[in-house]
């Protein structure tokens, strides 16, 4: 399936507003390891002061990143904190796209919505999208949160949308599970029973599994270094 996914672009793919250039894009590393994050990270309004800042200093407009990082920033949220290091969820299953409140949020390719749901646990998606897609007899799912209440207005499981059809807009700290406004996308092969969820973040004991389940999102979105995005 990696293969498949690899080969069905070769150019980067959009989820967030095609008006911004790719140019416009900066890696970004939220992990536990970065000596930079030497703010309280369990606050979103100063995330939000340091992404401002980061923007600013690299004069980019959208940060990218966070395939399998380990996070500091959900042990606050008793929605993933375990007592053992080994149920501990904190190993990133998406790519997050950072940039501002209201920003489009666009279909990486053709499908239709599966489902969709406003995860409201603290330190959750809160309102999410996601649609299945079936190309070449393979089937597989994109997952977007953290998006604004509106998204879920007008919209039914079943409809159809074509690729970079705008299915939303990006949500702000008070909806989308207390943090500073970012798109967390995942790919999922087997959607298994869950509708409008599925686990964003696992634990060191259930990795083997989720790697395999959700591949890594630049498989398709290509944003993996610089040079690639400055082609285009």
């Amino acid at each position: 399936m990696t293969d498949f996914l690899s080969n069905i672009s070769q150019k980067p793919l959009y989820v967030i507003d095609a008006s911004i250039p790719f140019s416009e894009y900066i890696p970004i590393s939220i992990a536990a390891s970065n000596k930079e994050l030497t703010f309280d990270v369990s606050s979103s309004k100063e995330w939000e002061a340091y992404l401002e800042n980061y923007f600013l200093k690299h004069k980019k407009t959208v940060a990218f990143g966070g395939y399998l990082e380990i996070r500091d920033i959900y042990s606050r949220s008793e929605h993933f904190n375990k007592l053992s290091e080994e149920n501990q969820r904190n190993i990133h299953l998406g790519v997050d796209l950072w940039c501002d409140a209201g920003t489009d949020i666009l279909a990486v390719l053709d499908g239709e919505i599966h489902s969709f749901k406003n995860n409201v646990n603290y330190g959750d998606y809160g309102p999410t999208i996601i649609i299945k897609h079936s190309i070449e007899g393979n089937e597989f799912y994109s997952l977007y949160g953290h998006l604004s209440l509106e998204s879920l207005e007008d919209i039914s499981v079943g409809k159809k949308v074509k690729q970079e059809e705008k299915i939303g807009t990006l949500g702000d700290s008070s909806v989308n599970g207390d943090y500073a406004p970012h798109l967390h996308f995942q790919l999922i092969i087997d959607i298994e029973d869950y509708k409008g969820d599925y686990p964003g973040v696992s634990s060191k004991k259930t990795l083997d599994f989720y790697k395999e389940n959700c591949p890594n999102p630049n498989l398709l979105l290509k944003l993996s270094n610089e040079t690639n995005i400055n082609k285009f």
